[in-house]
């Protein structure tokens, strides 16, 4: 009876209210479509909560802002380029801009708020990894999202109070940052609990498609209500990531466990394998009991989880978070500065609004999209994780050069070789922070009852934003200088990230190559990663 109403205790209050009007459970798959569609409207809410300071970049800082007359292109009005854009806060905005940005130092300045919500973000998602892996992953989830949208909400106060102090400004962004670092460990933890590892590459790689939504719908929801004054771009999609927060308490199953499935745990395949009379007996309103005697874990807050350096241990968490370091500092530049670079280059002999720039740069995240679904297929097909990461960062190299020589031709070029490059950038992005942390954090090298899936996302994802955070800073320092610096220092930092992954390439061509030779009957192997001999190499 105790277990029964600690399996109740556990159970989000939405999914309880349902069961009980139901009168009967659903299927195992039925819960997993439940997280991924969850987990994926949380996370993408995150991501459309960072897009606003990007979009409003130009209104802050307008210097060299032109308008011209254009005919509506690609589709319909959507990226019009509206003359009247400027007419809306005539006192703030025309060739004003919005003090303290508006000065001679205003993108090192607009630089430097991007480097404070990303220091704080990666800083704190070492702390929010442990946390995740020790705390009751919904409350946390919740906490982190509700707590993000309101500081997000109250930056965008400072256009209605009429803040002009640097220190207000910044300070939101640092608290916003903190809060911001209890997504992404939390998220992929939650998908790591409900799904094994056979498809993990191609299933994360679609589901990762919610960090394109996500900018995609925040930089829409942003310049959609730019003209009602900035501070609405960012007061909207602060209360989307609360009210998606509500969603995830009422409806969002951290573990199996928690709603009473018992032969599945993060780190066996016997999720994979949770027998159909199991799934018959669910249907059917019976709650699967868990055994003391099967070693099976309870659930949220019955686990211990692992140390930071303890995690760090675990073969290719280094080498990946390394390379995502610089993989992200190419990403998140694209991220926080191609709307403000659209703005302020001329394509086609004509410079667009700033309106326009954000709904443009939204197809970047269209080839992102594709890329981290072409990613996740390929590893998965070739078993490759690190191989396939490797040549996606050395295709963005040549695919950035093109959009940076080319780009400014005509409108059509330059959305075509954006989404190609957006494809090649964020494809090994997208890989790195989802299937390879979920590999790693169930990998055969734990023991016993730890877990570390949010403790070595944290680690991986967070040793990539501080390269998220030095990306955007270096781009405002070196923006004044010109772009065609901002672009050298881009494939630089994507040539270094395929390098760093060099010796996992190594390993899993290795492991390739002797793939027709048996395996002894003890011999254990880590297929999702495909580092094989360099698991036997530190044994």
């Amino acid at each position: 009876m105790s277990r029964d109403s600690n399996t109740r205790r556990r159970t989000p209050p939405g999914i309880f209210l349902i069961k009980s009007v139901r009168g009967k459970d659903w299927t195992l798959k039925s819960y997993r479509y439940i997280i991924l569609l969850l987990t994926f409207i949380a996370y993408a809410s995150y991501h459309a909560s960072r897009k606003p300071s990007s979009i409003v970049k130009s209104v802050f800082y307008p210097e060299s802002l032109k308008n011209s007359k254009v005919n509506p292109w690609p589709v319909g009005n959507v990226f019009i380029k509206e003359e009247e854009f400027v007419s809306f806060d005539r006192n703030r905005v025309e060739s004003q801009g919005w003090y303290p940005f508006n000065q001679s130092d205003g993108t090192s300045k607009l630089g430097e708020i991007d480097v404070a919500f990303l220091a704080c973000y990666s800083s704190g998602m070492y702390v929010a990894g442990h946390l995740g892996d020790t705390l009751d992953l919904r409350l946390f989830l919740t906490t982190g999202m509700i707590g993000s949208g309101i500081f997000v909400g109250l930056f965008g106060m400072g256009y209605f109070w009429n803040i002009h102090v640097f220190w207000f400004y910044l300070s939101m962004q640092m608290v916003a940052g903190l809060f911001q670092a209890t997504g992404w460990p939390s998220v992929v933890a939650v998908v790591g609990n409900w799904f094994g590892k056979r498809k993990r590459g191609l299933i994360m790689g679609i589901w990762n498609a919610h960090t394109s939504v996500g900018n995609i719908s925040g930089s829409l929801l942003a310049a959609a209500v730019l003209d009602y004054g900035w501070g609405w771009s960012f007061i909207v999609p602060g209360a989307l990531i609360a009210s998606a927060g509500a969603l995830v308490y009422l409806f969002l199953p951290a573990y199996p466990e928690d709603i009473g499935f018992c032969g599945v745990t993060d780190s066996s395949p016997n999720l994979e394998s949770l027998s159909q009379a199991e799934e018959d007996r669910t249907q059917k309103g019976y709650v699967v009991k868990v055994e003391k005697s099967s070693g099976i874990k309870e659930g949220s807050g019955s686990r211990t989880g692992i140390g930071l350096f303890e995690a760090c241990f675990i073969p290719g968490v280094i080498p990946f978070a390394l390379c995502l370091f610089f993989s992200k500092l190419v990403a998140y530049t694209f991220l926080y500065w191609l709307p403000f670079y659209l703005s302020q280059t001329e394509i086609g002999g004509e410079y667009m609004s700033v309106k326009s720039a954000g709904n443009l740069s939204t197809l970047f995240d269209v080839g992102g999209i594709a890329g981290g679904i072409l990613a996740g297929y390929i590893s998965d097909k070739l078993n490759a994780r690190a191989t396939t990461a490797a040549t996606f960062m050395l295709a963005a190299i040549p695919s950035m050069l093109l959009y940076r020589t080319y780009g400014s031709i005509s409108r059509t070029i330059n959305i075509l070789l954006m989404v190609v490059a957006g494809l090649f950038v964020n494809g090994p992005y997208a890989l790195i922070t989802t299937a390879v942390s979920a590999d790693l954090g169930t990998h055969s090298s734990l023991r016993g009852d730890s877990r570390a899936l949010a403790t070595v996302t944290a680690i991986i994802d967070g040793t990539g934003s501080v390269g998220a955070a030095l990306g955007p800073l270096i781009t405002g320092f070196l923006s004044s200088k010109g772009w065609d610096v901002v672009f050298i220092m881009l494939m630089v930092g994507a040539l270094i990230a395929s390098l760093l992954l060099s010796h996992l390439v190594i390993a899993e061509f290795t492991e390739r190559s002797h793939k027709s030779v048996p395996s002894s009957h003890g011999q254990q192997t880590d297929e999702a990663t495909g580092l094989q001999p360099l698991l036997r190499n530190q044994r």
